[in-house]
């Protein structure tokens, strides 16, 4: 589903933030991606939400060049992946209903639609309770949930995480990645990014090692 092709990428002043990376991630896979800070993880993340562009190699979602789609082909692509950001993201001026709701509304779903998506994620997250709560009110964990409610929301075929589990306490993370197992279950294609690997060890999931830009296995 999506392949790299000894992919690089360099940022403006900088070393390489990733160097020959080459992996294929089969649709309905879930597969663990570790590494020390500053590895390129998030990197690879953002290259695959087509938040960011290779430097060299390519980038295929279902066997299509990315970097070669149109600027009208772009968003449509975009739909078919949530992506959980490590620092949230969250709109601070919008209520927590509001913050999930975002993709629908840019799909131009009908209210009556959005309404009963948004109550049902933010049930799936245990935050039904607290849609009409702005952000800054919520806990950093509730404010994960929210991310997480909101990726998930326009049932994407690719969910992305980008180390979800850094502000939840242990009991919290292992439900979390478990959820993630459940929704890889019914068929969503999953790629987590985590630094916890004695949580991801007791997981029985492929985990690829990047070191330095570079895929040490995978």
């Amino acid at each position: 589903m999506i392949q790299f092709d000894r992919v690089a990428k360099q940022y403006p002043g900088t070393g390489l933030a990733l160097s020959d990376v080459s992996f294929t991630l089969e649709r309905g896979q879930m597969v663990f991606l570790t590494g020390h800070s500053g590895a390129g993880k998030s990197t690879l993340l953002k290259l695959i939400a087509l938040m960011e562009r290779p430097t060299r190699g390519q980038v295929l979602f279902d066997g299509r060049n990315v970097s070669k789609l149109s600027k009208r082909q772009v968003p449509y692509l975009r739909r078919q992946v949530g992506v959980i950001f490590q620092d949230h993201r969250l709109l601070a001026d919008q209520r927590v209903f509001d913050n999930v709701a975002l993709p629908l509304v840019i799909a131009g779903a009908r209210y009556a639609e959005i309404k009963r998506r948004v109550r049902a994620a933010l049930d799936k997250v245990g935050l039904l309770e607290k849609e009409r709560l702005y952000p800054a009110m919520l806990s950093g964990g509730e404010q994960q949930r929210v991310g997480i409610a909101r990726a998930i929301i326009a049932k994407p075929s690719v969910l992305l995480a980008d180390e979800p589990t850094g502000n939840l306490d242990p009991e919290l993370s292992a439900q979390l990645m478990q959820f993630f197992i459940n929704l890889n279950e019914l068929g969503v294609t999953v790629l987590v990014a985590s630094h916890d690997v004695d949580l991801i060890a007791r997981l029985n999931k492929p985990t690829w090692v990047l070191k330095e830009g570079q895929l040490v296995n995978g």
